[in-house]
């Protein structure tokens, strides 16, 4: 779900930063058919090669060439670009940690560069890409959510900060989810205090999100699993509050009535 939604806004901001990078040198010709070896060419015609490459959906050639670029003409204005334009290949084949690296790269060669917002955003959606599922280690999740709130600290009036906005709410989701999953792990094994644990952090670090009524909702279980029935009226009495109208209330106030019927009312 996160990726999907990743290729349906992310790239629609990464276009049309590459064509800009892209378009100081498309009235330069490239000669189709011609490969990455080494070869001692003038840099406007190695990075109109690049582009044509990438235009032609062959990002792998195109970021060798950006390469090339960079290592053929190291001090050039156009090495710049094709430190930055190799990167957003390397994102586009979705080779991630290269991506990632030639965005960082670039950053810490020009770090009060004008396109470095874009670089941090580069980064950022090469995390996002690669979210799993919450059966699955969220150390990557982690990192998006860091650079993307990065991205925000240091850029927040940008288009880049926007998107990163609606993201991070997305990721925060996603970790919230992974601590539901363990908790009811923890709740279906009989380890109650364990899965209260889960619960509180999704209620307090992630409230916002989609998952807090179902967290209350099990912090209302396993507080009558503890024999702490005040504990689960306490919840049951703010999952009213603040959904009154969820299922999870409704299965919270019909679970009060039968487990602690005389704190129901």
């Amino acid at each position: 779900m996160l990726r999907m939604i990743a290729r349906a806004n992310g790239a629609a901001v990464l276009v049309p930063l590459a064509a800009v990078l892209l378009s100081g040198c498309s009235m330069f010709g490239a000669k189709k058919g011609s490969d990455t070896a080494y070869v001692a060419r003038d840099v406007e015609t190695l990075y109109a090669e690049g582009k044509e490459r990438l235009d032609n959906n062959q990002p792998k050639v195109a970021a060798a060439l950006f390469d090339e670029v960079e290592r053929q003409h190291p001090y050039s204005p156009w090495a710049r670009r094709a430190q930055l334009m190799g990167a957003f290949a390397n994102y586009v084949q979705k080779d991630y940690d290269k991506a990632i690296e030639g965005a960082q790269r670039f950053l810490s060669i020009h770090p009060g560069n004008k396109d470095a917002p874009y670089a941090y955003y580069l980064i950022a959606l090469s995390y996002y890409e690669q979210i799993s599922d919450v059966e699955r280690d969220q150390r990557i999740t982690r990192q998006a959510l860091d650079a993307l709130t990065e991205l925000q600290r240091r850029y927040p009036r940008t288009q880049y900060a926007a998107d990163a906005r609606l993201k991070i709410d997305l990721v925060n989701d996603h970790l919230a989810g992974k601590e539901m999953e363990i908790g009811r792990f923890y709740e279906r094994s009989g380890r109650w205090l364990a899965a209260q644990l889960r619960f509180q952090t999704v209620i307090e670090t992630y409230q916002t999100t989609s998952h807090t009524p179902e967290a209350l909702f099990r912090l209302t279980e396993t507080s009558l699993a503890l024999g702490i029935p005040g504990e689960a009226k306490k919840y049951a009495a703010v999952l009213g509050a603040n959904y009154p109208g969820s299922e999870w209330y409704q299965k919270a106030y019909a679970l009060i009535g039968d487990k602690a019927p005389q704190l129901a009312t």
